[in-house]
């Protein structure tokens, strides 16, 4: 080999952060919609957060069942598949004519949506070396935060010149044009036609597991086994980032489920002032992710561990995000968004957590352990949405954002007290299965 390496690992990056977008503009925008539709519908605060919460069920259950398909199947049917169908579910939100219907599609978008970040960890780990894996991970996840920095306002243009449905009509219609569009252009490395072998081979040897899309593992994929789950549940380095990763979504959901009503209705924000201030903490969750992966990835480079370039952007940002709590101090809008702000950049900057699964599941494992630590970090998507709606059931957020911060310094002590160095997890099941 004598050429140089193509770069067809960066258009495969520009695909998973286009997924990402539209992945989060379906899971938040029935936080945008709440406001008005809560009211046109007749649905309380309590019931609402029932509502919210109806994604996480089925979301969070469906995620080790997900990470198995990921496993078995390949991105580009799977994905393509999974997004067509979410996105007619969303499509279909925008049809809803009470509680019901509006907690099934719910539930729905939940189930179909499970093996996204579990199918985005996998595409990472086969195209991206170890070197640049953070870079790329946080790339694609400033997804979920770019998106709705920038198109929030749009959702509220929509909402106020066309009613709340148009929100889920017009974001499903492009979610089923871009499952076109995913299974069109996306091929793993070594069918990829524009990656060269120099391309490939420096992904090898960087660590990227670039015989993950190909046919010939088929014959290291064996049926579920409750001894593979027991494998992933049984290491302590695990339950620490599987806590910590519980802790980091709960600031996630907040933003992701209660901050417009939060800003509207607790506040006393206009409704028209609300949509462009309830995008600059998403801008701010957007930097710090960008900040996190390059900084990782810079440290690594310049020879510092795996366990001190991954865990200290992690766990700075959990110790900022603590800060959500000064809201409750705040008096004006400018210093309510700054402490919002301020939490949800360190949000960001700590949401690099999927490259230390990429770092530390067993080889043969990566999809199962991604659903394991996307359904519990995703329990969160559950309970956050309802305790909040329980806790201001008077009328005071105090208490929700009290417990939004301490949730996110409990996530920063499970890195520093439980998780360890960072290392790659023997599979000696695997090992034993492929000697006989």
């Amino acid at each position: 080999m004598s050429g140089r390496p193509t770069r067809t690992r960066f258009a495969i990056l520009a695909l998973l952060f286009v997924s990402v977008v539209i992945n989060y503009l379906d899971r938040a925008n029935l936080s945008v919609a709440a406001p008005l539709l809560g009211k046109q519908l007749g649905i309380d605060p309590v019931r609402m957060g029932l509502v919210f919460s109806a994604f996480g069920w089925s979301y969070v259950f469906c995620q080790i069942p997900g990470g198995w398909l990921v496993d078995r199947w390949h991105p580009r049917e799977l994905y393509a598949a999974l997004i067509a169908l979410w996105s007619v579910a969303t499509a279909l939100l925008g049809f809803s004519t009470g509680l019901v219907m509006l907690f099934a599609l719910r539930l729905a978008i939940g189930v179909m949506e499970a093996p996204s970040y579990p199918m985005n960890n996998r595409v990472v780990t086969t195209w991206f070396p170890e070197n640049e894996r953070a870079t790329a991970i946080g790339f694609y996840t400033s997804g979920q935060f770019v998106g709705l920095a920038f198109l929030t306002p749009v959702l509220m243009y929509l909402q106020i010149h066309f009613g709340w449905r148009s929100i889920f009509v017009s974001v499903g219609l492009a979610g089923i044009v871009w499952a076109a569009v995913w299974y069109i252009l996306y091929r793993g490395p070594l069918s990829y036609p524009g990656a060269n072998a120099e391309e490939i081979e420096l992904i090898r040897r960087g660590g990227g597991l670039v015989d993950l899309s190909d046919r010939n593992m088929a014959a290291e994929k064996q049926a579920f086994q409750f001894r593979d789950l027991g494998r992933v549940l049984a290491s302590s380095k695990l339950w620490g980032i599987y806590v910590g990763q519980y802790a980091l979504n709960s600031t996630l959901w907040f933003f992701l489920t209660w901050f417009p009503s939060y800003l509207v209705e607790y506040r006393g924000i206009a409704f028209q002032q609300a949509g462009w201030l309830a995008s600059l903490p998403f801008l701010g969750a957007f930097c710090g992710i960008l900040c996190s992966g390059v900084f990782s990835d810079f440290l690594v480079r310049r020879g510092f561990s795996l366990s001190v370039a991954r865990k200290t952007p992690i766990i700075t940002g959990l110790l900022l995000s603590t800060s959500i709590v000064g809201a409750n101090y705040a008096r004006t809008p400018h210093w309510i968004i700054a402490f919002m702000g301020l939490a949800f950049f360190g949000n960001g900057l700590a949401s690099i957590t999927w490259s230390l699964i990429s770092t530390v599941a067993p080889r043969r494992l990566i999809g199962l352990t991604g659903g394991v630590f996307n359904f519990i970090g995703n329990l969160s998507s559950i309970s956050v949405p309802v305790i909040i709606g329980a806790l201001v059931r008077g009328g005071d957020f105090s208490l929700a954002l009290t417990y939004i911060s301490g949730l996110a310094l409990v996530g920063a002590l499970a890195y520093i007290l439980v998780v360890g160095k960072i290392e790659r997890l023997p599979d000696t099941q695997g090992a034993a299965a492929r000697s006989l």
